[in-house]
C-alpha cells in the first residue's frame, strides 16, 4: 500500500505523516507531497518518499500520484484558488486509479453558510461526481487558530471576535491528524463522511477567561459588529478579504455552524480530545 499524503510541507500534513508511522506504516509506503520538499529532508531521512507538488501544476501532481493506493488531500490555503487546484488533485487520483481520496473539509460542510465553506463544498461535490472512492474529513476548528495569536491578545488585553455566545467545537492539530491517519490505514472508508470536533465545545468568552486564568492576566472578550472585526483584523495586515471571511466564519460560530456533535473524533483517535483549558495553557508556556 502506498499511501500520498498532500500538502505535507504544512502543519497538519507533518502531523499526519507522523501519525502514519506511530501505527507503524512503513516509511517507504508513505509519500510526503508538497511543494517545498526542503522541509521534509527529516522525513526523507527516516524512509519516507519525499516528491515536489505543485497544486496548480497537473504534471508534478499526476507524478506525485504515481503508483498510490491511498490520496490524503489536505485542503489548499489560497483562497479562492482551491476549487481548481483540488480538482486537479481528484482528477489525478482518478487517472491513478486509487482506491481512496480522504479530504479535508470544513464542518457541517453541507448545511454551514459560512462563506469560506463554499470552497469545500464544492470539492465535495466533485469528489462525488468523479467515481473515486472517497471518504469526508470535516475537520472542526483547530485550537491553534486561538492559540498562536496569545502573545497578541495578552499585548492587547482583550480576545475580539464577531461569534456572540456561539460555541465553537475546536480541536487540535494532532487530533485531525490522527484522525486522518486512522481513516487512512482502515478498510472499508469509501462513501463514510466523519463531522469532527472536540469533545467539549466553548464561546470566545470561555476562552477569554481560561486565557486570562492561565496567563494570571486580565483578558476579556471583545464581541464586534462583523465589518468592525474585519477592519481590526486588516488594521493588524490580513488582507480585506481573508478578514472579510474570518469575521463571516465568527458569524458562524454565533450561528452553531461550527457546533459538532457526535464524537466520530474521539472514536476515530481512541481517545479523548485535547481540551481547550490544556492547549491554552501549554501555548502559554511556550510563549
Amino acid at each position: 500500500m502506498s499511501i500520498v499524503v498532500t500538502g505535507a510541507t504544512g502543519q497538519l500534513g507533518r502531523h499526519v505523516i507522523e501519525a502514519l508511522l506511530q501505527r507503524n506504516v512503513p516509511a517507504a509506503g508513505i509519500v510526503a507531497a508538497g511543494r517545498s520538499i526542503e522541509k521534509l529532508t527529516d522525513f526523507e531521512a527516516r524512509g519516507v518518499q519525499v516528491r515536489a507538488m505543485d497544486y496548480t501544476d497537473a504534471a508534478s501532481v499526476a507524478r506525485a500520484l504515481e503508483g498510490a493506493t491511498r490520496v490524503l488531500l489536505i485542503s489548499g490555503s489560497e483562497v479562492g484558488q482551491r476549487v481548481a487546484q483540488h480538482r486537479t488533485v481528484i482528477e489525478a487520483a482518478m487517472a491513478a486509479g486509487v482506491e481512496l481520496v480522504a479530504y479535508t473539509s470544513i464542518a457541517n460542510a453541507d448545511t454551514t453558510g459560512m462563506k469560506l465553506a463554499a470552497e469545500h463544498q464544492a470539492t465535495e461535490a466533485i469528489l462525488k461526481d468523479s467515481g473515486v472512492p472517497f471518504a469526508i474529513l470535516r475537520n472542526g476548528w483547530y485550537l491553534e487558530n486561538y492559540t498562536e495569536q496569545l502573545q497578541g491578545t495578552l499585548a492587547q488585553g482583550a480576545l475580539a471576535g464577531s461569534a456572540g455566545e456561539g460555541k465553537v467545537s475546536a480541536a487540535s492539530r494532532q487530533d485531525y491528524a490522527e484522525a486522518a491517519a486512522a481513516v487512512l490505514v482502515a478498510e472499508g472508508q469509501a462513501g463514510k463522511v466523519y463531522e469532527l470536533g472536540g469533545d467539549h465545545a466553548f464561546t470566545l468568552t470561555e476562552l477569554a477567561q481560561e486565557i486570562s486564568a492561565a496567563a494570571n492576566t486580565p483578558v476579556a472578550y471583545q464581541d464586534l459588529p462583523a465589518s468592525d472585526y474585519a477592519g481590526l483584523l486588516a488594521g493588524f495586515g490580513v488582507p480585506q478579504a481573508f478578514a472579510d471571511i474570518l469575521a463571516d466564519s465568527d458569524l458562524g460560530i454565533a450561528r452553531g455552524d461550527l457546533l459538532v456533535s457526535g464524537s466520530d473524533l474521539r472514536q476515530l483517535i481512541g481517545r479523548p480530545t485535547t481540551p481547550m483549558p490544556a492547549s491554552v495553557r501549554s501555548a502559554l508556556a511556550a510563549v
